[in-house]
């Protein structure tokens, strides 16, 4: 059975690119994947690297798309961001966790809100 969210998460993922680049950020990954997790974006804000975590809604229910960045989602990003960093080999940077809500409603614009330094990074994160 074909996961119906993915469509929705698509997009609210094109608006938030979008949305940054508007902000003059540079993208230098989408839907960066290990087996623990992924991050949606990840771009640069000057010389910050940012890794954007973004939340897409199409119903008032069940509280604002950013509150779905629970702790345990926070941690599974950090995990993912250090990968990341090893990777690309980016230790020493400026790092920066971002939310962006997306609230999808039919005939209407899409409502973009922007979280930076959303959450920090726990004691267990380190490049």
């Amino acid at each position: 059975m074909p996961d119906q969210r993915r469509p929705k998460g698509d997009a609210g993922e094109q608006i938030a690119v979008s949305f940054l680049e508007q902000l003059g950020y540079r993208i230098a990954a989408r839907n960066f994947r290990l087996r623990t997790g992924e991050i949606d974006i990840v771009a640069w804000d000057g010389s910050t690297l940012v890794f954007v975590e973004v939340k897409t809604k199409t119903q008032q229910k069940f509280g604002q798309p950013e509150e779905m960045v629970t702790r345990r989602k926070q941690l599974a990003l950090e995990r993912v961001a250090m990968a990341y960093i090893q990777r690309h080999e980016s230790a020493g940077t400026d790092i920066r966790f971002d939310v962006i809500a997306v609230q999808l409603e039919p005939n209407r614009a899409a409502d973009v809100t922007h979280i930076p330094a959303a959450f920090s990074p726990s004691d267990r994160f380190f490049y």
